[in-house]
């Protein structure tokens, strides 16, 4: 069993800066993928940013590319999701999420953390 744990959210100006952590309990944390996702009020899920187990490979969608990263610490168990130039439509509940067999199988996930960006 896994746990994730996020922080890092809040309120934020457009074109401002976030970083989101995770932290996640067990042994096995560096062999999985790990990704991330947010759903805004009223909207479906949406993913984010996906690493495979090593850091060595990421990917993200066009909304996000060249303003989100996603990086992994395996020492501390802990993935970051570093965000840049901020928009409003950015605000929804982020989400952490780890995948066992690789990033298309999310199989755990965190409570989330809000990050709300104003105009």
């Amino acid at each position: 069993q896994v746990q994730l744990v996020e922080s890092g959210g809040g309120l934020v100006q457009a074109g401002g800066s976030l970083r989101l952590s995770c932290a996640a309990s067990g042994r096995s944390f560096s062999s999985y993928a790990m990704a991330w996702f947010r759903q805004a009020p009223g909207k479906e899920r949406e993913f984010v940013a996906a690493i495979n187990w090593s850091g060595g490979d990421t990917y993200y969608p066009d909304s996000v590319k060249g303003r989100f990263t996603i990086s992994r610490d395996n020492a501390k168990n802990t993935v970051y999701l570093q965000m840049i130039s901020l928009k409003p439509e950015d605000t929804a509940v982020y989400y952490c999420a780890a995948g066992v067999t690789g990033w298309g199988t999310m199989d755990y996930w965190g409570k989330g953390t809000l990050v709300t960006v104003s105009s």
